[in-house]
């Protein structure tokens, strides 16, 4: 009889423990499904994504853009970096909020457009772009640049206006070698940089709408320099060093504090286009009435511009040399 009840106990306990064990296989099965379930709805929304970001691309010159304007698109998502192929990246008007940490993986990235955006800051991650040519980051909110920037070696146009907070760039940028455009306008500069007089290569450089209290004793040293916009900062005088900018051929002046002209200005030929207007100078001199019609430039002609600088400076020595009041 024991021997019976021994052999029943023992049927039991198997029959239990074999239930016990489909319970937990099933709920094993159960909870890895809800997983695969989860990692499909994952894998299924970074492909919708991709395909809207693919229908973003065009062709144009051989080169791959990326193209958004006027969507949403806060952050960038990470499946982005399966088109590591793509040249260009023109993302305006979207709220874009940061340069995703991944913007290495675009080694073949030559031009950088996110104008128009929320970014507040320039990752480090950006020296290793080698290869961008273009950095446009005008209208944003960025307030520091990296000195990582200064790796970006093929960087040939930087714009970085209406940052507003904008006061500072690190001294290395001078070895941006290739560097020609710089836009620095509508920021907070109450000086020009250092690193920018010492860029080797820059051409055109805006910094109107600053604060700028004056102009570096050595600004001859930008020889390449052609174009330089100062529109309304708080200039007072001009360094006499600037008539030996060889390669000047624009200067815009106007809305500052200037009382004179620099009498050196003279004689810089080579001075195509300057404007003065709206400046606070000291004599009141008009152009010539012309007699005939002579073939030159329209600008030769505008108030306060190149010839009437010639004038400005000629009524000025003339009244030293007469000592007139």
């Amino acid at each position: 009889m024991v021997a019976v009840v021994s052999s029943i106990t023992a049927l039991w306990e198997t029959r239990i423990r074999k239930v016990q064990e489909d319970e937990d296989q099933q709920r094993r099965t159960k909870t890895g499904g809800g997983a695969t379930g989860r990692l499909s709805v994952a894998v299924w929304e970074d492909r919708a994504v991709l395909a809207r970001l693919k229908q973003k691309l065009q062709t144009e010159d051989g080169r791959l853009i990326l193209r958004i304007e006027q969507e949403e698109w806060k952050t960038l998502p990470a499946c982005l970096v399966q088109l590591s192929q793509v040249h260009e990246w023109h993302i305006h008007r979207t709220g874009l909020q940061k340069i995703p940490d991944f913007i290495p993986s675009f080694q073949n990235l030559l031009v950088l457009d996110l104008s128009r955006n929320g970014v507040a800051e320039i990752p480090k991650q950006i020296g290793k772009l080698t290869q961008v040519r273009e950095l446009l980051l005008s209208y944003n909110r960025i307030q520091f640049v990296p000195e990582e920037l200064s790796s970006c070696e093929s960087l040939e146009r930087l714009e970085l206006a209406m940052n507003r907070d904008l006061s500072q760039l690190p001294d290395q940028l001078r070895n941006l070698k290739k560097l020609q455009h710089l836009d620095l306008s509508m920021n907070d500069f109450t000086c020009v940089p250092d690193c920018v007089v010492g860029l080797p290569a820059v051409q055109w450089l805006d910094m109107g709408g600053n604060r700028l209290q004056h102009l570096p004793e050595d600004i001859h040293r930008m020889e390449t320099l052609h174009t330089l916009w100062l529109q309304r900062n708080l200039l007072e005088d001009l360094p006499d060093t600037i008539s030996r900018m060889s390669s000047l051929d624009t200067l815009v002046l106007s809305c500052n504090r200037l009382t004179d002209i620099p009498p050196v200005m003279g004689d810089m030929a080579n001075l195509r286009f300057v404007n003065f207007r709206d400046n606070p100078l000291v004599l009141d001199v008009s152009l010539p009435c012309r007699t005939t019609k002579v073939e030159d430039d329209e600008d030769d002609r505008e108030m306060f511009g190149r010839e009437f600088m010639q004038v400005y400076i000629q009524e000025a020595r003339k009244r030293a040399e007469l000592q007139l009041p």
